[in-house]
């Protein structure tokens, strides 16, 4: 694809995008807050989670939690892009950060592991477009050659929800209760709605009114769907061969051809297919999966893992994990500034993958016995690895794209990353229970009751700490031995990130941004 055309009504420098500088930096806040929250509900609830499935008795049901967001967020990502193309971002925006309130006071009231599940989805549905709608807003505002120093900031805030998330989400469970896990959503995202609302101002497409693509939407959400439910249900709660499998196997394959003859006559696609000619969304989308994987999959069940093994609190389990955190937050605002500075880009996917390999490839190696500082350098490597790769391909695409179809070529992206999350949580989570299942029955412990439903699935560190001594062993020893190895299943799946991120071709940064109106003289442009 070539760059497009920028008009008049481009601006030459971030800081004049807005009235001022100060306009400007509150509209950076607010995008900032909100973003926040997305990325903080997909990791917040990891510390919690042993507490919660222990008090709504359901460890079966565990990576739901979690998925459920997930698997909401990921639907509503190319939806969201596509309708702020089509009739602007501002409003659309604002809607997602209600429905995400909503859904956050609703989790926080839950009774039921079924609830739960409902209201997470409902929060997931708002989180989408808080993610979606800020990448593509900044994509709006500020030029390429200098977004990267603003992506870094992105991608350190990303980071930072990763880890801070299971730290609140710990803190919250062990001080004042779970729910507060949902609550403390509220005010900040009053904060951010207030925020942009009156600080944010963007151009307004022209012309008739657009027909939305509700055929490529519903078959999108059908086939997002059906293979996280055949991720999830394969092998545990259904056999491989089973007839719900195989149903949903196929429904897969269908949903995704007739996804694609749709769209092919589609007026304004929720997915355009001429982005697949373009390399530098394929590869980045493609990269993007991978690392979607190895990180969510590790922030999921990690602290689960720390807590029964090390039988450390919700709060330490949180704050054992700071060093993945700290990782991305260097290696995403050095990599961002130096984008900015040199205008290249290329090497830094390429890199980060591979050193995320590298971190799996540590965890891997951890049990019973092994020292803070050995699984503190894994997940400072991991961090390092995913900081420096997984924002700078935002930033690639971004650049790559004409405006008209910004919005939906970085929500395709994201769309990508977060199937690559769901997938990786479904399928990690799938195994980790099967696995940790068989390590239970085949211990010590095979046929004794534990917990308050009498096994696993009402297991709690709360309730671990009250067994005896012989029996906390067993049940730390049958955890170490089930989840640590599966990360060395991702490693093949992260280096295959660093091949495809090879292929990425290197352009020219472009130096205007052409999203901004101001008040006086609302500049209006083209859908």
């Amino acid at each position: 694809m070539s760059q497009p055309t920028r008009g008049a009504g481009a601006f030459p420098d971030p800081e004049d995008v807005a009235r001022n500088k100060r306009q400007f930096a509150w509209t950076f806040v607010g995008l900032m807050l909100a973003m926040l929250l997305a990325a903080l509900d997909q990791t917040i609830v990891a510390t919690a989670l042993p507490t919660i499935v222990g008090e709504l008795n359901g460890l079966e049901h565990l990576s739901w939690v979690v998925t459920a967001y997930l698997l909401a967020s990921t639907i509503g990502l190319p939806i969201y892009g596509k309708i702020g193309d089509l009739f602007g971002r501002k409003p659309i925006f604002l809607f997602a950060i209600a429905v995400f309130l909503v859904g956050s006071a609703l989790s926080g009231a839950a009774q039921s592991m079924g609830e739960l599940i409902a209201f997470r989805a409902l929060q997931g549905i708002g989180g989408g477009g808080l993610m979606i709608g800020a990448q593509a807003i900044v994509g709006d505002i500020i030029p390429p050659r200098q977004r990267g120093r603003y992506a870094g900031l992105m991608g350190g805030v990303f980071g930072l929800a990763s880890v801070a998330g299971p730290l609140i989400g710990g803190y919250l469970t062990d001080n004042i209760g779970w729910r507060w896990v949902f609550y403390i959503n509220l005010p900040l995202g009053l904060a951010a709605f207030a925020t942009v609302l009156v600080t944010l101002h963007l151009h307004k497409p022209i012309g008739a009114r657009p027909r939305l693509d509700y055929a490529g939407t519903g078959l999108l959400a059908l086939f997002s769907s059906a293979a996280v439910l055949l991720t999830s249900w394969a092998g545990t709660t259904y056999d491989w061969a089973s007839p719900q499998i195989l149903l949903l196997a196929v429904g897969i394959v269908v949903t995704g051809v007739v996804f694609v003859a749709v769209e092919r006559r589609a007026e304004h696609p929720i997915i355009p297919l001429e982005l697949f000619r373009e390399r530098n969304f394929v590869f980045p989308a493609a990269a993007g999966v991978t690392i979607g994987i190895g990180m969510f999959a590790t922030v999921a069940y990690l602290p689960t893992y720390l807590q029964m093994v090390e039988q450390v609190n919700a709060t330490t389990s949180g704050l054992m994990m700071i060093p993945m955190v700290v990782g991305m937050l260097i290696t995403s605002i050095v990599t961002g500034r130096l984008i900015s500075r040199t205008g290249r880009y290329r090497v830094y996917p390429v890199v980060g993958a591979a050193v995320a390999a590298g971190g799996l490839a540590l965890l891997s190696r951890i049990g019973v016995g092994t020292s803070y500082w050995m699984l503190a350098l894994a997940m400072l490597v991991l961090g390092l690895g995913v900081g420096g790769a997984m924002q700078n391909l935002t930033l690639i695409v971004q650049n790559s794209v004409p405006h008209a179809v910004l919005g939906a070529a970085t929500s395709a992206q994201n769309y990508f990353r977060q199937i690559g999350a769901s997938l990786g949580i479904a399928v990690f989570g799938s195994i980790f229970v099967t696995r940790l299942t068989a390590q239970v029955a085949d211990g010590p412990l095979g046929g004794q009751s534990i917990g308050a439903g009498g096994g696993v699935s009402s297991l709690t560190p709360e309730v671990l700490a009250g067994l005896p001594a012989p029996v906390q062993s067993a049940i730390a020893d049958a955890f170490a031995a089930a989840l640590p190895p599966i990360y060395l299943y991702a490693v093949p799946i992260m280096l295959a990130g660093a091949v495809l991120a090879l292929f990425i071709q290197a352009r020219p940064l472009s130096d205007t941004a052409p999203g901004v109106a101001t008040r006086a003289e609302p500049v209006e442009t083209p859908v």
